[in-house]
């Protein structure tokens, strides 16, 4: 019972959707005679240790009749821009690399990655993301990065 217990809570954890990224918009790339369309879509988020950085990642969505029902798995395929939108202020001091967003991607234990690292010689954010599965990984991955600079009002 005990097993049934954890493994049904680890689920719950890998299934619970993200709060912290808001979807933007989707451009269908394959359309499906049955089920959804094949897409890819955006999103962004705000890094939440670093305010005055905002992300957009795009991702490619599997279609179909398993993309209709969420059970697909997407391929990793996306790409990532980070700028600065406003004056950047760091909550605290921040850690080499630490993930800054997360997104499952795959009912079957797979995520979208975005991890943040300082370059503290450059002044810089770098943003990589990545795709993960419990696993092993996939070599894609995309990066950006912001400089810290000071930010005027106009």
């Amino acid at each position: 019972m005990k097993k049934i217990l954890t493994y049904s809570s680890l689920l719950l954890v890998f299934l619970t959707p993200s709060a912290q990224s808001e979807e933007i918009g989707c451009i269908t790339t394959s359309w499906k005679l049955i089920g959804s369309n094949h897409k890819v879509c955006v999103q962004a988020f705000d890094d939440p240790k670093v305010k005055g950085v905002a992300c957009h990642i795009s991702q490619a969505r599997t279609g179909g009749i398993a993309g209709a029902f969420g059970v697909a798995e997407d391929p990793s395929q996306f790409s990532i821009a980070c700028r600065q939108v406003g004056p950047i202020i760091i909550d605290g001091k921040l850690p080499k690399e630490e993930t800054a967003f997360s997104e499952d991607t795959s009912l079957f234990f797979k995520e979208t990655k975005v991890s943040r690292l300082f370059d503290a010689n450059r002044n810089t954010l770098i943003y990589v993301a990545i795709s993960r599965k419990l696993i092993e990984g996939a070599p894609a991955n995309s990066i950006s990065t912001v400089p810290i600079m000071p930010w005027t009002e106009k």
